[in-house]
């Protein structure tokens, strides 16, 4: 059974450092990965920014922390 096809894999890109067997495939796979991670972490508009900031700060935690919560459980602390 070939290791992609395991119940839960994401399709991510590879931590092993070996060539895929379609290397089309893999550059397609990682542009997708780089976009949608360029996408995530976009910078808000000020309100929204200022927003996560002061609650961050409330909470004890940077900006990056506070927004990786929110990107990774998809709800505000």
């Amino acid at each position: 059974m070939p290791d992609t096809a395991l119940i839960g894999h994401n399709g991510g890109p590879p931590l092993d450092p070996d060539p895929p067997e379609d290397p089309g495939a893999a550059s397609w796979r990682s542009w997708c990965w780089r976009r949608a991670h360029k996408r995530a972490w976009k910078t808000p508009p000020r309100e929204i920014a200022l927003r996560r900031l002061a609650r961050a700060e409330e909470l004890g935690m940077t900006y990056r922390e506070y927004t990786l919560e929110i990107l990774e459980r998809g709800v505000h602390l």
